[in-house]
């Protein structure tokens, strides 16, 4: 049966050539489901039972459960399905078709990440399912890159309680077991438009804002001493001003002003936890100004996310690669697969290569990726 299952490189090939980006400007947005029935093609070939499950609230998105084995417990192998755009005119190669050079493997996706289910795939060939004594989950997720609507998902609708997991993401074959989360919030003051000569005639959102910013620094001063995890190079959760707009003209009292900001939460740190803070924070203006205070969400928040260090998962791991685990800035799925078992963020290829143009996988990683899922699938799966 498994013969079906094309070489390694044709996976990834495959791969690459089936387009899957994830964009919120609908016009570049496309559907994963070709590359979702390519995957469950693949792996009902070596034996897999699949699941299509349609993700509600996205542009025709699915994501692909594949398992093997029975009982409880067992191994989740994860990995999100949809790349970037790619900036048109930047790349000097085609982006959607797969070109070895150098010994690199160039394409969109190689790296960050479809590229990680040919390793799976190309694994799992010689693995015999049949005498697996736990079961054995390959999960691809739609809309990583915008929403993570995908993981959530799956989060909140699994019935599948695996022991561990491993989100396959470039980490250099580095594991990571912990990261801040990410909100960012859009401030609107809604004031009273007015003639400039007789200020009371109005209310001026940008004077409002000012106050509203100086509350959230005081804000941002409490986080900073309350909250630390000295495991980041940043220990504290940030909170950045990062675009703010309002007004018309010097004449006239401004009847609107935004303000866009960025958090990055520390793990243990919810995100109900932080908005109320930050409601709390905007209170006295809110009060002061009943209705004309507004805080709303630019993106879908993530939460922090980290795998306690004293866990089987990060000590097996550990010892399979020599190495400690990691702890990093930037964001995954983590949190969400988290919520369903201990899940550490492990991969081939750099994460400095994700979202470039040219992106690569190194070929070095091919060999280790291959031998580092073997170790793992044996060690959770067979025992």
């Amino acid at each position: 049966m498994k013969t079906k299952l094309p070489p390694f490189i044709e996976l990834y090939r495959e791969l690459i050539a089936t387009p899957s980006i994830s964009a919120t400007d609908s016009a570049m947005d496309q559907s994963n489901e070709a590359l979702i029935s390519l995957l469950a093609g693949w792996f009902r070939d070596i034996g897999f039972e699949v699941e299509v499950q349609p993700v509600p609230g996205t542009r025709h998105k699915f994501n692909m459960l594949a398992r093997t084995g029975s009982g409880a417990g067992g191994l989740l192998l994860a990995g999100h399905s949809d790349t970037v755009p790619f900036d048109d005119g930047r790349w000097t190669r085609d982006p959607f078709t797969l070109t070895e050079h150098d010994n690199k493997l160039y394409g969109l996706g190689t790296a960050d990440m479809k590229g990680f289910f040919a390793f799976i795939l190309d694994a799992l060939r010689d693995v015999d399912v049949k005498k697996l004594a736990k079961p054995l989950y390959v999960l691809a997720t739609a809309d990583e890159e915008t929403t993570m609507a995908g993981a959530k998902y799956f989060s909140e609708n699994a019935t599948v309680r695996p022991d561990c997991a491993i989100i396959g993401e470039p980490t250099s074959l580095q594991p990571v077991r912990a990261h801040k989360g990410h909100m960012s919030n859009v401030i609107r003051i809604e004031g009273q438009s007015g003639h400039s000569s007789d200020p009371s005639r109005g209310v001026n959102a940008i004077e409002l804002m000012h106050e509203s910013i100086t509350q959230l620094m005081t804000l941002r001063d409490t986080l900073k001493t309350r909250y630390r995890h000295d495991g980041f190079a940043i220990p504290y959760p940030t909170m950045n001003f990062g675009h703010i707009s309002g007004g018309d003209a010097a004449n006239r009292i401004c009847a609107c002003c935004d303000l866009h900001m960025d958090l990055r939460p520390l793990p243990g740190l919810t995100l109900n936890e932080l908005e109320g803070l930050i409601n709390e924070a905007l209170a006295p203006v809110s009060e002061r100004w009943p209705g004309r205070v507004n805080v709303s969400q630019l993106h879908p928040p993530i939460p922090g996310y980290e795998c306690p260090a004293d866990h089987r998962l990060v000590k097996v791991v550990e010892k399979l690669l020599g190495t400690e685990t990691s702890i990093v800035n930037y964001c995954t799925e983590a949190p969400f697969i988290q919520e369903l078992c201990p899940t550490l963020v492990l991969g081939p290829g750099s994460i400095n290569q994700a979202h470039q143009p040219d992106e690569y996988l190194d070929t070095a990683f091919i060999k280790p990726t291959r031998e580092l899922i073997t170790q793992v699938v044996q060690h959770f799966c067979y025992h």
